[in-house]
């Protein structure tokens, strides 16, 4: 493994200067009570190596954080305070992630735009499943994957990338939801630019009242010959 106190130390510079702005001089966010010893700052910065050193287990970081980095953090809260404190610093983690992809890709002019499947279970238990039914918005659905040519009940992951394979913007909706929806968000946070969206409509078409709404960035997908007003368009790929 990586040394994790060197990797934890530069992230927590770096979120001393992208979250300054949104906490205090001693890096919480300004609340009532006590103060923690482990700042909110120092919490997002742990969330954010355990991520970049793909340590997806909670618990082997805690167990190499108490055994082999004990004396390196000396106020180390415990797991569960950990997990608490983390759910409550969401805004936060995602702002200063967002600020992280802005300096790497400052310049960058074209995304792309993919999709992967989050299947919650089975379809032979879909109509089991208790998962949102008291909030319908929240709730799974089927949907079809064509990489895999199959149907599966839950989610769908959205994510927005540069050419580097930074991730700039991400979002979570029911699998039956058309990735073409996901433009109508991110249309808000970025412009002047080209989407490749070849990969997110392998077998589908835009509709000729979507290609006239105000969009100010080239989408480039394969049109249907009906509604091309240009012939065959380039279409270009990007593994992600």
């Amino acid at each position: 493994m990586h040394n994790l106190t060197a990797n934890f130390r530069k992230m927590l510079d770096i979120c001393n200067k992208l979250g300054k702005n949104f906490t205090n001089e001693k890096g919480n966010i300004s609340s009532r009570g006590v103060v923690p010893k482990f700042s909110d700052l120092e919490v997002v910065a742990l969330n954010l190596t355990a991520e970049a050193l793909s340590i997806d287990s909670e618990n082997l970081l805690f167990n190499k954080l108490n055994s082999d980095y004990k004396d390196d953090f000396p106020h180390l809260i415990s797991r569960r305070q950990y997990n608490d404190r983390r759910k409550l610093l969401f805004d936060l983690t995602d702002n200063i992630r967002k600020s992280i992809a802005q300096n790497i890709d400052e310049f960058e002019d074209t995304y792309c735009i993919d999709s992967k499947p989050v299947e919650v279970c089975r379809l032979s238990r879909a109509k089991r499943n208790q998962i949102g039914k008291t909030d319908y918005a929240k709730a799974p659905a089927i949907g079809y994957c064509a990489s895999q040519d199959s149907y599966y009940f839950g989610y769908k992951l959205h994510i927005l990338c540069g050419l580097r394979g930074v991730v700039h913007s991400f979002d979570m909706t029911k699998a039956n939801v058309h990735d073409i929806h996901y433009l109508q968000d991110i249309k808000t946070q970025i412009s002047d630019c080209n989407i490749d969206a070849v990969n997110i409509m392998p077998r589908a078409c835009i509709s000729k009242s979507f290609l006239l709404e105000d969009f100010y960035y080239k989408i480039f997908f394969p049109y249907k010959k009906s509604i091309s007003p240009f012939g065959t368009l380039f279409a270009f790929s990007q593994t992600i």
